[in-house]
């Protein structure tokens, strides 16, 4: 599960906060660029961001529980994966709607940073590998 192939190809659905949309954009740019995936996205923001022509995004305002209903329909019974920021994880643990948190550790040293979960979450290691370069995480999510 740790290799990103067999774990996209397990993904039905998107989730990602704004600055991990705008992260995207500013970082996979070029004259043949296109979106990187192709099942149905949705975007939490409150803010005007760039439109990616024929890209299956929706923006939203609307609570995760709200949206989560309507992205495990659009997930056909494959998962549901929330990218990027730890704040819009946090909303779904929050809501009782995330059940595993995979992490992925690049050889960089950082001066400053932020936490994975702005929040509290009990978390059981399930599974170390390495991906490429990178040594990869899956944790389990403890339903209290």
């Amino acid at each position: 599960m740790l290799d990103y192939s067999d774990f996209i190809a397990g993904v039905g659905a998107i989730a990602m906060g704004s600055t991990t949309y705008e992260w995207i954009l500013d970082h996979e740019s070029g004259a043949d660029w296109r979106w990187p995936y192709d099942v149905p996205s949705w975007v939490f923001t409150h803010r005007e961001l760039a439109v990616i022509p024929d890209a299956r995004i929706e923006f939203t305002t609307d609570d995760v529980a709200v949206v989560h209903k309507e992205m495990v329909r659009a997930a056909g019974g494959r998962n549901v994966w929330i990218v990027g920021g730890g704040d819009l994880a946090g909303q779904f643990a929050d809501a009782g709607l995330l059940d595993e948190v995979l992490v992925t550790i690049a050889p960089v040293t950082l001066g400053a940073g932020a936490p994975l979960l702005p929040r509290r979450v009990e978390l059981r290691l399930e599974e170390t590998g390495r991906n490429g370069d990178f040594v990869a995480v899956r944790y389990s999510v403890a339903q209290e």
